[in-house]
C-alpha cells in the first residue's frame, strides 16, 4: 500500500486549529474562542467534536465581514 503525501496547508480544503492558527496567523486561544462562539458557523466542519477549518470559507469571510478577532 503506498504511503499518504501530506498536502501543503495550501492545498487542504480543511485545517485544524493549530494549522489554521499557523497558515491564519491567529493565536490558538483567540481561535477557539472564536470557534466556540459560531460553532454552527459556515466556515467550520465538525469531526465529531473537533472542529477543522474549511480553508477558503474561511479566507472569504476574513476579508469580507472581519476587521478583528
Amino acid at each position: 500500500m503506498p504511503t499518504q503525501e501530506k498536502l501543503p496547508w495550501w492545498e487542504k480544503y480543511t485545517l485544524t486549529v493549530p494549522e489554521a492558527k499557523e497558515y491564519f496567523g491567529i493565536g490558538y486561544k483567540k481561535l477557539e474562542d472564536y470557534i466556540k462562539e459560531h460553532h454552527d458557523a459556515k466556515f467550520i466542519l465538525w469531526d465529531g467534536t473537533r472542529p477543522l477549518i474549511k480553508r477558503k470559507v474561511f479566507e472569504q469571510m476574513i476579508d469580507e465581514e472581519l476587521t478583528t478577532i
